[in-house]
């Protein structure tokens, strides 16, 4: 697994030992950036089930303002530390060991951005897309990669089910605001 893009572009990055963490595989990760890429410089990023960090990092690689990484996993933190170090974005990041569900019951910022990439077939998705839209800013895009056979609303908080994409057994949605859908 490696930066595609960007100012850490080629990095190799570390993945968390043991089957919990499923890194998205390149191609879907190229897919998902072509899909945003007039969206990422500035923006201020969540990487939500964060695993290894690598959405989250290839956002900053490519202009990000800052990324949040939540993930309750010791070991997936541990290797978003590692990749945040080794590809020099620590001080534009903020990382947060612990439950989305807690960390989104407490958050206080607001992003552009939100990658959520759950664990598959336990409606970790669908549970955290309302307390995620309450997060973002009207003009953002939330991109949840699932597996093909889980369902998702079309319409959350002030988001809407702009496309979805599948590749193989994966399907990403992306949300857009419905002030960046009447633009």
């Amino acid at each position: 697994m490696r930066v595609i893009t960007g100012t850490a572009r080629g990095r190799k990055l570390v993945t968390p030992e043991g089957l919990d963490t499923r890194p998205t595989t390149d191609m879907v990760k190229e897919s998902i950036f072509s899909i945003i890429q007039f969206e990422i410089m500035g923006a201020r990023v969540l990487d939500l089930f964060a695993g290894s960090g690598q959405l989250g990092i290839e956002a900053l690689s490519r202009g990000a303002q800052s990324a949040d990484f939540v993930d309750s996993d010791r070991r997936a933190i541990t290797a978003v530390r590692q990749n945040l170090d080794s590809t020099g974005f620590a001080d534009r990041a903020r990382v947060y060991p612990m439950e989305a569900q807690t960390y989104l019951s407490g958050a206080a910022g607001r992003y552009d951005i939100a990658f959520l990439d759950p664990p598959y077939h336990h409606g970790l998705a669908a549970q955290a897309l309302p307390e995620v839209a309450k997060r973002m800013e009207s003009s953002g895009v939330i991109v949840c990669e699932t597996q093909r056979d889980e369902e998702l609303p079309e319409e959350v908080g002030g988001f809407r089910l702009y496309r979805t994409y599948r590749y193989g057994k994966i399907m990403l949605h992306v949300y857009r605001g419905r002030e960046e859908e009447e633009a």
